[in-house]
């Protein structure tokens, strides 16, 4: 028998139609079952459930008088169905708020689905720039504050390697707001100056040559500097 994993569980999962809560009728919602391990007795063995949150469910309504009367307890039932079957159960719940937490929120799954096709795409064309040496398209994607974040930090860690003195320019004149991003952005600057053998003015931020006596640019003596 071949084995899932808990990802592709739950796409399978997602794939397929939502059962309805046999009491009230209302679509489930789909529901990550907590760590529990199955030889205590409450576990499901299964990664998840489909449970009506329906506070007007007739079952959930009349849990509460139920169990108050015949078991002395503050808490009433939710109905559960195994996904891919059509078998219910019940779940004791203890408030009306109680396993929310859990509720799988597919349109943040679908948000985190559309940003791992990015990373993929980003990450295949940033190999592809490395191997055509094309410094400008990932000087591009670094600048791109709509690409992800880990996209960005690989441009940035490759333009040390590829980039021209050129691509310092647009570099240093772009604020990019993420301390991690930064740091990467200049150690690559830093490496680009250790290739051409040059440095910035401190005075005028010109790219002037690393044993300069003399700013070309701005006339300010910058030995030592």
């Amino acid at each position: 028998m071949a084995f899932e994993t808990k990802e592709q569980i739950l796409e399978k999962i997602l794939s397929e139609k939502k059962p309805v809560c046999p009491q009230c009728g209302e679509e489930m919602k789909l529901w990550e079952v907590p760590s529990i391990p199955v030889g205590d007795g409450l576990g499901w063995g299964v990664p998840y459930l489909f449970l009506c949150f329906n506070n007007d469910c007739p079952l959930y309504k009349k849990g509460w008088d139920d169990l108050k009367e015949h078991y002395a307890q503050q808490a009433s039932y939710r109905c559960l169905c195994y996904p891919g079957t059509n078998k219910f159960e019940l779940m004791p719940v203890f408030s009306s708020i109680g396993g929310r937490g859990q509720i799988i929120d597919e349109e943040i799954i679908a948000q985190q689905e559309v940003l791992k096709e990015s990373i993929k795409k980003g990450f295949s064309l940033l190999a592809t720039c490395y191997v055509e040496k094309d410094w400008v398209t990932v000087v591009r994607i670094l600048l791109d504050a709509t690409e992800p974040s880990r996209v960005r930090l690989k441009a940035a860690e490759m333009i040390g390697d590829l980039a021209e003195l050129e691509a310092v320019e647009p570099i240093r004149n772009y604020k990019f707001g993420n301390k991690i991003l930064q740091e990467s952005v200049d150690k690559a600057v830093k490496k680009i100056h250790e290739r051409y053998f040059t440095r910035e003015c401190p005075f005028c931020a010109e790219i002037i040559k690393k044993r300069a006596k003399i700013c070309k640019h701005c006339g300010k003596e910058v030995a030592g500097q």
